[in-house]
């Protein structure tokens, strides 16, 4: 119990002091997390709803990998950023192997899939009827796609949220492309791990900490936003 809170108090001073490090720590960790979550989402969003609102040949075939990148082991999507980054690797050119670059595309391969499979899911429960009165309305096809767009943008908004949740939680992923290098790919999971294997267990439970209430932080404001929408969607349809 004592070692708790002693990583509690070493949070709190290791924020209030300003520590330097940290800070870098915690930036980069929002940066990477980010940029690889608001890719992911104009990438998924639209893969998502494209998938769930039409029908055409290979769709199975198209949700099969989407539910399979659902369920991709993160280790297993470093390693695939990995082979194409080394430098005897196709992308090896690029020379973004152990950078942040390599731990968003990492990110990116993590998070697209799971914003794409909710989306499609958010967008095939939307009611068949209203595509319907829309076509019977005289919508154009991108009318009617707005419209369901509309409809299915609150369970859009839990896609975000889950896809940042499973980036800026990853350790094996941005560890393997990143390399936890200090000062320039560590981030606060990586740095939770390092202070694990150092036997700082008090700096592990205060970087612990540190993420979950970023992780909070941000989870939050996109819940305030999506329940604002939920409230203007019940006054619309309530009236």
């Amino acid at each position: 119990m004592e070692l708790i809170f002693n990583g509690i108090k070493q949070a709190f001073i290791l924020i209030f002091t300003g520590d330097k490090e940290v800070w870098e720590i915690v930036f980069l960790t929002i940066k990477v997390s980010g940029i690889a979550t608001i890719i992911s989402m104009l990438l998924g969003i639209p893969v998502g709803f494209f998938t769930g609102l039409n029908q055409f040949h290979g769709k199975k075939i198209l949700v099969s990998f989407i539910n399979t990148g659902m369920g991709l082991p993160p280790v297993a999507a470093g390693l695939m950023v990995a082979l194409l980054l080394w430098r005897s690797g196709p992308l090896g050119f690029m020379a973004i192997m152990y950078t942040p670059t390599a731990m968003v595309i990492a990110q990116i391969l993590i998070a697209t899939p799971l914003i794409a499979g909710i989306t499609m899911a958010a967008v095939a429960q939307v009611n068949p009827k209203l595509k319907l009165m829309a076509v019977s309305l005289g919508a154009g096809r991108l009318s009617m796609s707005w419209l369901l767009f509309k409809e299915a943008k609150l369970p859009a908004l839990s896609a975000i949220i889950a896809g940042f949740g499973g980036v800026i939680s990853e350790v094996g992923a941005v560890m393997m492309v990143g390399g936890n290098i200090k000062g320039s790919t560590r981030v606060l999971t990586t740095s939770t791990v390092q202070m694990v294997r150092m036997g700082e267990i008090e700096l592990a439970i205060a970087m612990v900490l540190i993420l979950l209430f970023l992780t909070f932080l941000v989870n939050f404001i996109l819940t305030i936003i999506q329940q604002q929408d939920k409230e203007k969607w019940q006054v619309k349809y309530w009236k």
